[in-house]
């Protein structure tokens, strides 16, 4: 007795759907583990099963960074023309199933979301770098060498003063309970 063909759509009960993802997700964790040890090549698969839960796997003797690393190593120009084919074949994926996608803006929404990101991190690492050295200041006093750092912290303890002795004189305000409040 032959196999028969399956029709291959999405199952209607999300039981079903998770059953379907926990018997078909070893089969393909270990075709990719073949695919990896018999060609030698880097393999990454992630996956989200239906409720969500991240299914992450890197081929044998291999680890995320290494791949990762690899991946960040090819051209900008490179990765955008991947990233093109693979958009053009969800394009053609979403047409079949009768969806509008618009691959054009998602390219360019997806690459200026990536500019900007870029420079909020330049713009973090920064701030991380001046607060870095601030601390290092603070902690190590007799290492600064630059006046106007010293002027800043100078100010920065002559600011603190000025909080601390008006939260003390606040408790202290607290503290002395008017007579004519006593019974």
């Amino acid at each position: 007795m032959g196999r028969r063909k399956l029709s291959i759509r999405r199952l209607q009960s999300g039981r079903e759907r998770q059953a379907k993802y926990s018997q078909r997700k070893q089969g393909i964790l270990r075709k990719a583990n073949d695919l990896a040890v018999l060609c030698d090549t880097d393999v990454l698969l992630l996956m989200f099963s239906p409720t969500g839960k991240p299914c992450l796997t890197v081929g044998q003797n291999k680890n995320l960074l290494t791949v990762m690393e690899r991946l960040a190593s090819l051209s900008v120009d490179y990765r955008e023309e991947r990233a093109a084919y693979t958009l053009e074949l969800l394009a053609k994926m979403h047409r079949r199933l009768n969806s509008d996608v618009d691959q054009k803006n998602f390219s360019l929404d997806r690459y200026s979301h990536l500019q900007l990101k870029r420079s909020e991190l330049e713009q973090l690492r920064s701030q991380l770098a001046e607060k870095s050295k601030a601390m290092r200041d603070w902690k190590f006093p007799s290492t600064v060498n630059d006046l106007g750092q010293i002027r800043r912290m100078e100010n920065s303890l002559s600011e603190l003063m000025v909080r601390v002795r008006a939260k003390k004189r606040e408790f202290q305000e607290q503290e002395e309970v008017p007579e004519s409040s006593l019974p």
